[in-house]
C-alpha cells in the first residue's frame, strides 16, 4: 500500500471514531483517552539518558520539523505532536469504507461537530472487522485500511506516535504538515476539500523542509514520489470514469458485474504498464493493485485525492505564501459546496 495514502487516510479516520453513539462512541473515546494518558513530553525525553538513542535522534528529528511547521508553515504553534506514545502495535487505527456495488459514491457516516465522513475509524482491529462484516451482509463492497497516525483537529494535544517514527524523516514531516494543516483550516463534512487543502500543505512543506535542510538526495527521491502518486491517480480516476458510464448505463446486473470486472483488470494492466515503461520498474504500488480492488478501494482513493492539482495551484497563485493561501482557503470554505468545487477550480488569483 502506498505511503501517501496512509497519510491521508490517518488524517482524517479518527474524525468520526471521537464522534458517535453508544458503544461505538465508547470504545472510541476509550481509545484514545488510553493515548492522551501515556504521552511523555519530547524535550524530556530527549534529554533524558535513559532515552534509546536512536529514539532520541528520531525525536530530535521531529522536535525540528514541528519547530519549522510553526516557524515557516504559519502552523498552529501549540501543544500538538510534542508529547510521544509508544503504542506498540503496527496501526492505531483502522479505517473502514464502504461503497454500493454498482457506484462509487462511499457510504457516509454523519456525526457532530465534524459533519459527514465516508470512513468509519476504530482503535480495535477486531471492531473494525466486524463492522466490515456487518456492511458486507448489508451488501456494500468494503475497504479497510490500518493507519499510523490520526488527529483531532486540535481538540486535544495530538501526540506523536511510535508508528509515525517508522518510515523515516521525510515521512514523518508529511504526517506532522498534513496533520497541523487539518488544525489551521477545516470545512465540516467536506472530506475531499480538507484533504486536498492538507496534502497541499503537506507536499509544498517537505519540499521546503527537504531544501531547508540541505538534503537534495532525499528532495530528488521525493519528487519522483510525487510524479509517481500522480500517475497514479490519473490511472484510478480513468478507472473510475470507465466504471460510472457501466453503472450508469442499463444493462442487468450480471452485465455490469463483468464489465466492471474488465474494467477492473484493464486498470492492473494499464498500472503494469506504467511501472515498467515509465517507473522503471519502480514495486510500490504492487500491493495495491495485488489485493482485491473494488468501489470501496477506489472511493477511498479518490476521496483523498481528486481535488490537489487545484490546491497546489492556488498555493502558486498565493506565491508560496502560507498566511495568504489559508485565507484563500477559509475564503472557499464558507461557500455551498457547488459554489466552493467551482470557484477552486476556475480560481485565478489569491483571493
Amino acid at each position: 500500500m502506498r505511503r501517501t495514502l496512509f497519510r491521508l487516510l490517518a488524517a482524517a479516520v479518527v474524525l468520526c471514531a471521537l464522534t458517535g453513539c453508544a458503544g461505538y462512541y465508547a470504545q472510541s473515546l476509550k481509545g484514545h483517552a488510553e493515548i492522551l494518558a501515556a504521552r511523555r513530553n519530547v524535550a524530556r525525553l530527549i534529554d533524558d539518558p535513559s532515552t534509546p538513542e536512536a529514539l532520541r535522534a528520531r525525536l530530535a528529528t521531529a522536535s525540528a520539523i514541528r519547530q519549522f511547521a510553526s516557524e515557516q508553515l504559519a502552523l498552529p504553534d501549540n501543544s500538538s505532536y510534542r508529547s510521544y506514545v509508544d503504542i506498540d502495535r503496527d496501526y492505531v487505527t483502522w479505517a473502514v469504507f464502504a461503497a454500493p456495488e454498482f457506484s462509487l459514491a462511499p457510504r457516509i457516516w454523519c456525526v457532530p461537530v465534524y459533519g459527514c465522513v465516508p470512513y468509519r475509524g476504530y482503535f480495535s482491529e477486531k471492531a473494525a472487522a466486524g463492522q466490515a462484516a456487518e456492511l458486507q451482509r448489508q451488501g456494500y463492497e468494503i475497504y479497510v485500511s490500518g493507519v499510523t497516525a490520526y488527529s483531532t483537529l486540535g481538540l486535544s494535544s495530538d501526540p506523536l506516535l511510535s508508528t509515525m517514527l517508522r518510515q523515516g524523516e521525510t515521512w514523518l514531516a508529511g504526517v506532522v504538515f498534513h496533520e497541523l494543516a487539518h488544525q489551521r483550516v477545516y470545512v465540516k463534512g467536506d472530506s475531499a476539500f480538507n484533504e486536498a487543502f492538507a496534502v497541499a500543505v503537506e507536499t509544498t512543506g517537505v519540499e521546503k523542509w527537504l531544501r531547508a535542510t540541505d538534503n537534495p538526495a532525499e528532495l530528488r527521491g521525493y519528487e519522483a514520489e510525487r510524479k509517481r502518486e500522480t500517475d497514479f491517480f490519473a490511472l484510478i480516476t480513468q478507472a473510475r470514469d470507465e466504471l460510472a458510464q457501466i453503472y450508469a448505463g442499463s444493462a442487468g446486473a450480471e452485465r455490469k458485474r463483468a464489465a466492471k470486472a474488465a474494467a477492473i483488470e484493464r486498470l492492473r494492466a494499464r498500472y503494469r504498464r506504467m511501472r515498467e515503461e515509465r517507473w522503471g520498474g519502480y514495486s510500490g504500488y504492487d500491493g495495491w493493485f495485488d489485493g482485491p480492488i473494488d468501489n470501496a478501494k477506489l472511493a477511498a482513493v479518490s476521496v483523498y485525492g481528486d481535488k490537489v492539482p487545484a490546491f497546489l495551484r492556488l498555493y502558486s497563485l498565493c506565491s508560496g505564501d502560507y498566511p495568504r493561501f489559508y485565507a484563500a482557503v477559509r475564503h472557499l470554505g464558507v461557500l455551498d459546496p457547488a459554489e466552493r468545487d467551482k470557484a477552486l477550480t476556475a480560481a485565478n488569483t489569491c483571493e
